[in-house]
């Protein structure tokens, strides 16, 4: 059975916390990461209760957005040695997975509109 897009974002939102947790002197970046993984699973949480099409494809936008951005500051961790280079091809990867069924997600519902 595929994961959901939401139990994708919470099992990354999981991931990310344990490893901000032991992170010293970066919380700058722990915020922002922190922010923009778990905006993830919970604009898609949200989208499945929106009040219309628009609002859901909105949800999903903004949920695609910051993976982007979760993408992003995974890159950044990585170039300053905040992470290694499995960790960081694990999680990207799983931020991969969710961008894809995201995306597939908004261009079904922008078809069916």
């Amino acid at each position: 059975m595929q994961n959901s897009i939401k139990d994708l974002a919470v099992e990354l939102t999981v991931e990310i916390t344990t490893i901000c947790d032991g992170i010293k002197g970066r919380s700058v970046f722990v915020n922002q990461i922190m922010r923009s993984c778990s905006s993830i699973g919970a604009n898609s949480f949200e989208a499945k209760y929106a009040q219309s099409r628009a609002d859901f494809i909105n949800k999903l936008e903004i949920a695609l957005k910051e993976c982007y951005e979760t993408e992003y500051w995974l890159e950044i961790f990585f170039k300053t040695n905040t992470i290694d280079e499995e960790t960081y091809k694990n999680l990207s990867d799983k931020c991969g997975i969710i961008r894809r069924k995201l995306i597939a997600s908004v261009t079904t519902a922008k078809k069916n509109k």
